[in-house]
């Protein structure tokens, strides 16, 4: 098992977890109204020291490189950016729908629902919507079908889902098309998530330098000002 580092701060949490060879996942996960720079590094200072480790113990560090808020992802990445390139360290870029992807298959009721295609669809503000379809593969974590994509709710392509999940069902419930199948309006991002999804890409031998390493933007323009939206409009 590999030695790995996994961060998140696309969200409004801060996450942290950390996984060694022969030692339990020590993991902090919190909600933050400031913002997760004042935590983070202290965060990861404090569970390396108590697994009596260090950053050259690591075989990778994992770090969500979005689709998220701004602020957030590039936190988080540039974090990585400056522990990885003092220890030579390589990273796993983990995207937020596949690693909430990645949790929703572990739960319970996921479990217990038989679904083998389901959608994590998040908020992406400005009344749009981030999400992805996946399918169950059997041995494996879950599989992306196609691209990210973002649209408004109303452009969600349900077709063939068996299971959605994702905040943008409570932030835009009553613009999404219909849907009967099972759901899940509460699941966010966890470290948890990014560590799964970076112990099967580490397997594959997936993974980059820290000098490839950046966020994903999903959306071409992160801010509008009032007058770009009011034109797109007409």
């Amino acid at each position: 098992m590999a030695n790995i580092l996994a961060i998140d701060t696309s969200s409004a949490w801060c996450s942290v977890a950390l996984s060694l060879e022969g030692q339990a996942v020590q993991f902090r996960h919190e909600t933050v109204t400031a913002g997760a720079s004042q935590l983070l590094l202290p965060w990861i200072e404090s569970l390396l020291s108590d697994a009596k480790s260090s950053l050259k113990d690591l075989d990778a560090i994992a770090v969500c490189i979005g689709p998220g808020a701004f602020t957030g992802v590039r936190l988080g990445v540039a974090a990585v950016q400056g522990l990885a390139i003092s220890q030579n360290i390589p990273v796993v870029p983990v995207s937020s729908l596949d690693a909430i992807a990645t949790q929703l298959t572990d739960s319970v009721v996921f479990k217990s629902s038989n679904s083998r295609q389901f959608m994590i669809a998040i908020d992406a503000r400005m009344e749009e919507v981030y999400w992805a379809s996946y399918d169950i593969q059997d041995g494996r974590l879950p599989n992306r079908i196609g691209d990210i994509h973002l649209t408004k709710p109303e452009d969600l392509n349900l077709e063939g889902v068996q299971f959605l999940a994702g905040s943008a069902l409570n932030a835009y419930n009553q613009r999404l098309p219909q849907f009967t199948g099972l759901i899940d309006p509460d699941i966010s991002i966890s470290a948890l998530g990014i560590l799964k999804c970076a112990q099967q890409s580490l397997q594959d031998g997936v993974y980059c330098e820290v000098r490839q390493l950046e966020p994903l933007y999903v959306r071409d323009k992160v801010a509008f000002t009032t007058a770009e939206r009011e034109e797109g409009k007409r």
